[in-house]
């Protein structure tokens, strides 16, 4: 068999292997791959010894920076939401504490109230009037002081906390069927929720 290659491959079956080739005297030091961005002529930012030691070398890969021009404050989410149906037990059992709250503070307010007028004579001077306006020569007249003693004064705001409890836990109640029936024809109540920042 001829070989008919030419004498331009004659080195090629002369040559050592590949395996068996020296390294060129370009390839002394250690492969750095080629870069897609050039590095800075003082090396990276962030000046670690590996920083350093590339930046002498020159050879190091450069690090991206952030972009200064990027939004980094951040969004305010919201969510829309809607009140589709209110439970009338739960709303029953609010009111009625919330009921019994209002109630208490009304008799204590009463009491205060009452006090501190009867600290500033209010009702001795109001009652002389009165007893003065509506006597005569056998009687005295309407006594304004016995009639808005304390203990009449807290049964009477007391009984109208009573009433305050039943009427506005029963409004209250009454109030959730209507809203259950209404927003079962047009959807309910639709509420927007931002997250605080």
């Amino acid at each position: 068999m001829t070989d008919t290659r030419g004498p331009q491959y004659e080195g090629y079956a002369t040559g050592p292997l590949p395996g068996e080739r020296e390294p060129a005297s370009g390839q002394a030091g250690p492969y750095h791959p080629p870069q897609a961005y050039a590095s800075p002529a003082g090396g990276t930012q962030g000046g670690g010894t590996q920083g350093g030691a590339q930046g002498a070398t020159g050879g190091g890969q450069a690090t991206r920076l952030p972009r200064t021009g990027a939004r980094t404050t951040p969004r305010t989410r919201k969510a829309r939401l809607r009140v589709a149906k209110a439970d009338p037990w739960s709303v029953m059992k609010v009111s009625f504490l919330l009921s019994i709250a209002l109630g208490i503070c009304t008799v204590v307010a009463a009491a205060v109230l009452w006090m501190v007028m009867d600290a500033m004579g209010v009702f001795s001077t109001v009652g002389g009037t009165i007893s003065e306006a509506t006597g005569s020569n056998e009687s005295n007249g309407f006594d304004l002081q016995s009639f808005l003693s304390l203990p009449r004064v807290l049964i009477f705001t007391s009984v109208i906390a009573v009433i305050d409890v039943v009427l506005a836990t029963a409004l209250a109640t009454l109030g959730a069927f209507i809203y259950n029936l209404s927003a079962g024809f047009v959807g309910g109540v639709e509420l927007t929720l931002a997250e605080d920042e």
